[in-house]
């Protein structure tokens, strides 16, 4: 009995195919006669056997399509979003060179100011390219040497102060010794001009980033804010070099003599441009005035 429904179950199923291979022929046929017969009965039958299929052709090809132009605009997104970061990188990069530039800009100005101010100065500019590791707060390395005039112990400053001088001149290359090195030593003057003492600047070893002034006698007329020049004592350091000013005063050891912590003009750390010395003059007398022309032609005149 169970074989015999089997056996009615699948004959029923074959002959549901075989009619649903039937319709869809059927339709397939109507559907490409419908150009040469044209009876409304033909057209009707075929329009509602065809309308479920044309739904879901449509629906397939609607959605099909879809996806394709979602598909294509994300990669069009995505393209667009890479070139952006692309973009956005390059003009990143433009704005930090544009921004070095104009800082270098600015020093170089300053330094052509300085250089422009001071003509008792033959003045050679030069790049830090440099610090020794074992000696970074004392010594630099400059992109000058020998090739271009640069010799032994000539001055190095910038538009605010003194250095250092050179320590070592190379063929391109020099090493320059800062004002900050202990071994460094500078003979100033209190700029004041009812003081004017006398001392000798030198590096602190227990403070590298501030020098300091010695052999300053105790009852010296030093006060703090006093600004220092150089004494133009050594034939290193030409005379009326701004060192920097003092920040405290105290005695030293012994108690015969005063000690004067220094601020520096130039900030070390951020040294990148400096002038070199070639050669110092005296500075030129300052112009007479008309007065002082007529006077002198007069007294030519009576002599």
């Amino acid at each position: 009995m169970k074989e015999r429904i089997k056996r009615e179950k699948k004959t029923g199923r074959k002959i549901l195919a075989l009619l649903f291979v039937f319709v869809s022929v059927f339709c397939l046929v109507f559907f490409a006669a419908r150009g040469k017969f044209e009876t409304p009965v033909a057209n009707t039958t075929t329009s509602l056997v065809l309308s479920p299929f044309q739904s879901v052709v449509s629906w397939a090809v609607t959605r099909l399509n879809f996806i394709t132009s979602t598909v294509d605009d994300i990669m069009n997104v995505h393209e667009q979003n890479r070139l952006l970061l692309a973009e956005i990188e390059q003009l990143r990069a433009q704005n930090l060179a544009a921004s070095e530039f104009e800082a270098e800009n600015q020093r170089l100005r300053a330094l052509l100011g300085y250089k422009e101010g001071a003509t008792q100065f033959d003045l050679l500019p030069a790049r830090v390219i440099g610090r020794e590791a074992s000696t970074w707060s004392s010594t630099i390395v400059i992109n000058r040497g020998t090739a271009d005039g640069v010799a032994d112990n000539m001055a190095v400053v910038t538009e605010l102060g003194l250095v250092g001088h050179v320590s070592e001149a190379g063929l391109n290359s020099s090493k320059v010794q800062l004002i900050l090195d202990p071994r460094s030593s500078v003979g100033t003057l209190i700029q004041r001009p009812e003081s004017r003492v006398a001392g000798i600047v030198e590096g602190d070893i227990n403070n590298p980033t501030a020098p300091k002034m010695v052999n300053i006698p105790k009852n010296s007329d030093v006060i703090v804010n006093d600004v220092i020049v150089t004494s133009g004592f050594g034939g290193i350091y030409p005379k009326g070099i701004i060192v920097g000013h003092i920040t405290d005063i105290k005695n030293d050891e012994g108690g015969l003599l005063k000690v004067a912590l220094v601020e520096t003009n130039v900030n070390f750390q951020k040294l990148e441009d400096v002038a070199i010395i070639l050669q110092s003059r005296e500075a030129p007398p300052a112009p007479l005035q008309q007065t002082e022309v007529q006077q002198s032609g007069q007294q030519t005149n009576s002599k």
